[in-house]
């Protein structure tokens, strides 16, 4: 059984005879422990299928089956739950929040969980020191380089140990040195065993995956298994 299967979802902006279709009939299968990157060009709907995976949109139709679970028509409230579980988010702009430092950043969606104090503390920390970051724990992002404080992102998205990772376009902001740094530690969390998916404009990027999937105009034009 695939860990996401997605069958004919659609996703349309303003139906009818101006209708957009930012997802046009997508249908895929992401197996537990893959590496994929989901390549597309700005507008081809990579973005939104970003969302649609990470239950933060609704499609307008199809079905998304997330761990054997039919998540296509759940509560706001399921959503964000199955989200805190099982999804560990990194975003090309950070998301950090600025008067917090690193290590309040990192323990704040495990405070969502309602984790105790104790242990928040000790997963950050040890989160915060597999991307290098010990040293800045109790520095804020204004006081960090884009680079470190995508690290602090990944720290972030990795502490409570969700099973998927979704990176959207995670080397995007950075200097060549910084994107490597992610990519190692993205490659490091798929050999943990993290289902690691990637999505990015970039062809160089995608080609560190083990898979590609390619959209295009909202459709699936190509998915193939790198060499």
């Amino acid at each position: 059984m695939s860990l996401i299967e997605v069958r004919d979802m659609y996703k349309i902006y303003n139906p009818g005879e101006n209708e957009v279709r930012a997802l046009d009939g997508v249908s895929m299968d992401i197996g537990e422990g893959e590496f994929v990157a989901i390549i597309g060009q700005s507008g081809s709907g990579k973005s939104t299928l970003m969302n649609m995976l990470g239950l933060l949109d609704e499609c307008t139709s199809g079905i998304y089956v997330l761990d054997g679970h039919d998540v296509s028509h759940l509560t706001d409230d399921e959503l964000s739950e199955i989200r805190n579980k099982q999804i560990g988010f990194i975003f090309q702009g950070f998301n950090l929040i600025a008067s917090l430092t690193a290590q309040a950043n990192v323990e704040l969606p495990l405070i969502y969980r309602g984790m105790r104090g104790e242990e928040r503390g000790r997963l950050a920390r040890e989160a915060l020191e597999r991307v290098g970051l010990t040293e800045r724990a109790h520095h804020r992002p204004a006081q960090m380089s884009g680079g470190q404080q995508q690290r602090a992102a990944i720290a972030r998205a990795v502490a409570a140990r969700p099973p998927i990772i979704l990176a959207d376009e995670p080397t995007g902001n950075l200097d060549s040195k910084s994107g490597h740094d992610v990519m190692r530690i993205l490659h490091e969390l798929h050999e943990e065993g993290r289902t690691v998916i990637l999505i990015t404009h970039d062809g160089e990027i995608a080609q560190e995956a083990q898979r590609v999937i390619r959209i295009h105009d909202g459709k699936v034009v190509e998915d193939r298994v790198n060499n």
